[in-house]
């Protein structure tokens, strides 16, 4: 379900771009949003990309396309209020604020194991990529997870568990020392890591070789 400014947004781009073919300008859509910043307007862009509903056209200005409109149970755009009276409507609660930060703990193999790293840096998400529960990120290295749509650069949005299941994209840390990112199977008395290519073979440890530290909840890429 779309956050109340998404959901304004995605529907403002979508009148402008009926009424006149083209996608408004970044401006524009801070000011109908009563935004304070345009970086605002990028960050519900680039939430909007994540869950399919926009898309950048490469190599135009000011291009963006209505890849789909939020279903029918999403809330409706809200009508500007005026002398402060406010309509007796039931609506979810705005969410305080569209970003939040999470610690960003290095960078993560999705081919061999490397040393996990860990560091102080924050990380800034849409609160959208998020569920709930306790949140990292890791930057990935490698390309042993392309075939799930995880590319070298990625950002690996982790929420902390320790257990998982069968099928599940984990990071799990490995004697304690070296992490890495990949499927995670239960075999036997052993413990299987999938990677998603086939230039890769999978990784087999003993379980009390093997600590889940999070389930793969989403991914954030820069261009």
């Amino acid at each position: 379900m779309l956050t109340k400014k998404q959901h304004e947004l995605i529907c403002f781009i979508a009148d402008r771009l009926n009424d006149t073919g083209v996608s408004p300008s970044f401006e524009e859509m801070k000011e109908a949003l009563d935004l304070k910043s345009k970086s605002g307007v990028h960050r519900l862009i680039s939430a909007l990309e994540e869950r399919g509903f926009l898309r950048r056209l490469p190599n135009r200005a000011r291009a963006l396309e209505v890849v789909k409109m939020p279903e029918r149970g999403e809330p409706k755009k809200v009508a500007a209020v005026k002398d402060n009276v406010v309509p007796m409507t039931r609506r979810a609660p705005e969410p305080a604020n569209d970003v939040v930060e999470i610690p960003l703990h290095g960078r993560i193999a999705a081919g061999v194991p490397i040393e996990a790293l860990e560091g102080s840096t924050m990380l800034p998400v849409p609160a959208a990529l998020l569920g709930s529960g306790e949140h990292y990120a890791l930057e990935v290295a490698g390309d042993s997870m392309v075939d799930a749509g995880i590319f070298d650069g990625d950002y690996a949005l982790i929420r902390r568990q320790e257990t998982a299941r069968d099928g599940e994209i984990v990071v799990a840390l490995i004697e304690d020392a070296e992490a890495t990112l990949k499927y995670f199977r239960n075999e036997g008395a052993m413990v299987r890591l999938d990677p998603a290519n086939r230039a890769y073979d999978p990784q087999r440890y003993r379980p009390d070789q093997v600590r889940v530290q999070g389930r793969l909840a989403g991914l954030l890429r820069r261009y």
